[in-house]
């Protein structure tokens, strides 16, 4: 579940690498192969990857988004796509970091550097001192000759001298001993400050330590076997048996996790209709929604589909499932997903969650799910970028978004009925406190469970999520 910003707009193991030492193992990410294009531009791997760390840095892009577009346009073989999606990706994660030690190898200053420059030092940085399988020599002269074709000889030299001399010294490069917490979970773990001392606020200073520290681990691929085509079991046999490592999810019942399968989404079992592409954690949604064959089901916020195709998965297609966005375009998502699954129980309706009772009078659902708005802080690890283009006032501001749908919504519920409010997000306010106002203001509502569940991303290594499940008295 990506970061949602709008009443209906969605917000999608080991060891990561640390920055207390230099060349720590990297980890490939998975990357799409891509298509064959006449207008391919020059370069590798390395001239992908600045042409998107420009572009976030300039246009605030989606790095995901961006990442996908820049690997077609530039139709790169298979492990020229692994590189750029790992220098992309690991440059963004550690840019506080990265830039802390660069402030010392360039005299004039980072921020007084021309943006296409900066994002030079900073990815051919990232290889000398996370990169094991560089060496450092071609990183250098990779990063000159690029400085070369798009600067002049003086930029060349200047990237010449400061990456050799950031060779000669990196043994000695380490964070002071003694600093603070905020300050030193910040660099170790490259996070903004502000993000650090919020979560020690709320979580405690050991349990943001493993948020960011697992924020930084690539996320493993997971997918959600169709259970109206197959078994889990009979789709790992499939996958197995075309030379894929599968694995069932330790968390969520329909999950499988997939090593070595490249990107899912281009395999013919997809295509069919086997499985969809989801985190392991919002597989969750669902199955604590419990939708039951016959049925009237809303989803307020439903784009791209994920849940939505879930749920009528559960219901075994069988019931009135309605998938509510505020996008027209993102409309045709959901269709596409229930097309492509052979779903034929979901009806898409494109309207402010908030303007639902116009539509549909009260009482009119069994369950409802609101996978709400919100600031996204558990799908880090996926969107990097996330975490230095968010502001605190965004976080905060987001929560009038949530409780004006919750005050929209609930009244479309039947006595009785079900009402699954969720989120990708770590943040106590847009999470337990929200339901807690939301059980204060309306006392015909209840806990349906002990008590919401809260998943960290280092506990499962998945998204970081919020699942609360209430009940409306009968």
């Amino acid at each position: 579940m990506s970061t949602k910003q709008s009443a209906n707009a969605k917000g999608s193991s080991g060891k990561s690498n640390t920055v207390t030492g230099p060349k720590t193992a990297d980890k490939r990410r998975g990357g799409s192969p891509s298509s064959s294009n006449g207008n391919k531009p020059k370069g590798g791997a390395r001239d992908a990857a600045l042409d998107v760390l420009l572009r976030i840095e300039q246009d605030r892009s989606y790095s995901n988004l961006l990442l996908h577009q820049i690997l077609q346009k530039y139709n790169l073989d298979r492990p020229d796509v692994g590189l750029t999606t790992e220098i992309v990706y690991g440059t963004i994660q550690r840019l506080n970091t990265i830039d802390y030690y660069l402030a010392r190898f360039v005299a004039k200053g980072l921020a007084k550097l021309e943006p296409w420059v900066r994002s030079l030092l900073r990815l051919s940085f990232y290889q000398i001192y996370y990169l094991d399988r560089i060496p450092d020599h071609a990183v250098v002269n990779e990063a000159v000759n690029m400085a070369k074709r798009k600067g002049h000889q003086g930029i060349s030299g200047m990237v010449n001298g400061v990456l050799r001399n950031i060779i000669r010294q990196k043994d000695s490069l380490q964070l002071p001993a003694g600093l603070p917490p905020v300050e030193r979970i910040a660099l170790t773990h490259s996070h903004p400050e502000w993000l650090v001392r919020r979560w020690i606020r709320q979580l405690g200073e050991a349990r943001t330590e493993q948020i960011c520290e697992a924020n930084n681990v690539p996320p493993r691929v997971s997918i959600r076997v169709n259970t109206l085509k197959l078994s889990r079991s009979g789709l790992i046999e499939l996958l197995e048996q075309a030379g894929l490592e599968a694995e069932p999810s330790e968390l969520a019942p329909d999950g499988v996790i997939v090593r070595g399968g490249g990107n899912m989404a281009l395999t013919p079992w997809y295509a069919e209709g086997l499985f969809s592409i989801q985190d392991e954690s919002s597989m969750l949604v669902a199955l604590s929604l419990d939708p039951k064959p016959g049925e009237k089901i809303l989803d307020c916020c439903a784009a791209p589909g994920g849940k939505t195709t879930h749920i009528a998965e559960k219901m075994g297609d069988r019931g009135e499932l309605w998938a509510c966005d505020i996008h027209e375009h993102k409309e045709r998502l959901v269709q596409e997903q229930a097309e492509r699954l052979g779903l034929s129980s979901v009806h898409t309706i494109v309207k402010d969650a908030r303007e639902l009772h116009e539509q549909f009078s009260e009482h009119s659902f069994d369950r409802i799910l609101l996978d709400a708005p919100c600031s996204g802080l558990g799908v880090i690890r996926r969107k990097p970028d996330m975490k230095w283009n968010k502001s605190e006032q965004e976080i905060d501001g987001v929560c009038v978004i949530q409780r004006e749908l919750l005050e929209q919504v609930h009244s479309l519920l039947r006595p009785g009925g079900v009402l699954v409010y969720s989120t990708c997000t770590l943040e106590h306010n847009e999470n337990e406190g929200m339901v807690n106002q939301f059980l204060e203001a309306h006392p015909e509502f209840e806990w349906d469970q002990p008590k919401p569940l809260q998943i960290y991303p280092y506990e499962y290594h998945t998204d970081g999520f919020f699942i609360a499940k209430l009940r409306k008295r009968a």
